[in-house]
């Protein structure tokens, strides 16, 4: 049995750009989630194109999203994608194995929570 689509959901990103094209402000909404027009100030947006079996991406961030916060959004963003990649494949020991290099990333980054 084939699936139908029987709903559909939009989620949007809105860029604010500087003169020369550099993001100065984003915002997102998601009709399911309940966001509207919150503040944002990166994003990596990761589209398999099955036509060409390649990986379309967008990655922005503004000019006033510090160091330090790149720092966190990278790797809260590496555990994320060994939570879903896990989730997607079942693959647990690659997955254990990413999240012993965030633990990596999180040290040489001086991320890690003091204790």
């Amino acid at each position: 049995m084939e699936d139908k689509i029987v709903k559909t959901s939009n989620i949007a990103v809105k860029v604010g750009l500087n003169e020369n094209n550099l993001p100065i402000g984003m915002k997102w909404s998601a009709d399911d989630g309940g966001v509207e027009n919150a503040d944002a100030k990166a994003m990596l947006l990761s589209l398999w194109d099955p036509t060409s079996n390649n990986t379309m991406k967008i990655d922005l961030w503004t000019k006033d999203m510090s160091v330090e916060e790149m720092k966190q959004f990278f790797h809260q963003t590496l555990l994320t994608m060994s939570d879903t990649f896990e989730k997607a494949t079942g693959e647990h020991n690659i997955c254990e194995d990413l999240r012993d290099y965030c633990h990596h990333f999180a040290d040489k980054m001086n991320i890690l929570p003091e204790v």
